[in-house]
């Protein structure tokens, strides 16, 4: 199918599928604020993010300046109460120095709720109109950042959803896309098949270190990445878990890993690393599928695609997310939710082939006026916790 792809044009040089104004609140305490102002637009013109901690987190800080940044937002509204530690002045520099409008409302120093409300709301207004304005551009496969994600496992996944998920990463490759995957907890038992595809030696050594990581982090806290939805669904251990979650990343050569807010140099495909180094800190790595999600959306991905086989309904703000069902009775059940039906491939109705190229159209068709299931029904998911900031992989990415 071919794809009339257009988008809108960032100042340093990406291109956004969607042109939304973010109101984003920099400690829980103005989340209020911030939801009743997003409440008087559609979720196509504004929606809401934040940080919820009081105390300082260079994790925290470096999401949030990537997400204000991110190449889908085109002006932010930031809310602060006033006595946060969140580096407010930091993050305004950002997305002024990005081109963005972007305007502070403090909460202490305007008047309360009612009147931060109003000066937000008033501000955002004239934002959403200059927004209806601003000319779009042609875009191309290889403009995009596509993520992928699997939750809600069941024994269907690694039959269907992943594997065609994987087909169209590998088509997206090709075409010069940009394409991460994650999550190394739920990798355990394929970091040497992984690290095969390594595009380096020094990669390889890294995806296998990336891995062992998680392991040893999952061991001290006394948790997994296996839930007992996914025993239920039919997942016997989380090697087995494991193998359906890795085949979503294709066949073609991996190129690097990159960490939560950090940008892939380059085409290609990367691993998305999103376990600290060092000792547990602030618990488990993710706390849900929305969180990783988020730090998908952080590394530029444009839409995020969610091959699920028990179920799962949830969108995200700021990028799309295409939601893949592996499970032919789930999406049944489900239909509504849902935008891709790979559980036909069970029913023998189509092929892994087919369905992956499903997916790459309707991920194209994403910038050209396309919308997902979860975006028709207002899904605007959106979680940030803390976590231990961690430095890039050193050596993982050679053609940088």
């Amino acid at each position: 199918m071919t794809h009339a792809m257009s988008g809108w044009l960032r100042e340093d040089g990406r291109k956004g599928i969607r042109n939304v104004v973010l109101v984003a609140y920099l400690v829980e305490c103005a989340h209020h604020v911030c939801t009743r102002i997003a409440r008087s637009f559609s979720d196509s013109e504004a929606q809401v993010i934040g940080f919820s901690g009081c105390f300082p987190s260079r994790y925290g800080q470096d999401m949030m300046e990537a997400l204000c940044t991110h190449p889908n937002v085109g002006a932010v509204q930031l809310v602060s109460l006033g006595c946060e530690n969140f580096r407010k002045a930091d993050l305004m520099r950002r997305i002024e120095a990005s081109g963005r409008p972007v305007n502070l409302i403090t909460i202490q120093n305007t008047g309360g709720t009612r009147a931060a409300i109003a000066d937000g709301t008033a501000w955002v207004r004239d934002q959403v109109a200059h927004l209806r304005q601003m000319p779009k551009v042609a875009m191309s496969p290889s403009d995009l950042v596509i993520g992928t994600i699997c939750g809600g496992s069941d024994a269907t996944s690694g039959l269907t959803g992943n594997p065609a998920a994987g087909r169209a990463f590998d088509h997206l490759v090709a075409d010069g896309a940009t394409c991460l995957f994650e999550e190394t907890g739920e990798l355990i038992g394929c970091e040497q098949i992984m690290a095969a595809r390594a595009d380096n030696p020094v990669l390889k050594d890294a995806l296998i270190r990336s891995v062992e990581k998680a392991s040893r982090y999952y061991r001290a806290m006394g948790y997994g990445s296996f839930s007992q939805g996914n025993a239920t669904g039919g997942l016997s251990t989380i090697e087995e878990k494991s193998l359906g979650a890795y085949a979503k990343s294709g066949d073609s050569l991996i190129n690097g890993i990159v960490r939560p807010a950090e940008r892939p140099p380059g085409a290609g495909l990367y691993l998305l690393d999103v376990v600290p180094d060092g000792p547990p800190t602030f618990g488990f790595p993710n706390i849900n599928d929305t969180a990783e999600i988020v730090e998908l959306i952080s590394c530029g991905a444009h839409a995020v695609i969610f091959v699920t086989g028990r179920g799962s309904v949830v969108g995200s703000a700021i990028s799309p997310v295409l939601k893949v069902c592996a499970n032919p009775r789930t999406y049944a059940a489900l239909q509504e939710d849902m935008d891709i039906n790979a559980g036909r491939i069970l029913d023998g109705d189509a092929t892994l082939d087919d369905v992956g190229g499903e997916i790459y159209d309707a991920l194209l068709g994403l910038a050209a006026g396309g919308t997902t299931a979860s975006e028709d029904l207002g899904h605007t998911e959106f979680v940030l916790t803390y976590k231990n900031a961690s430095a890039p992989e050193p050596g993982c990415h050679p053609a940088a």
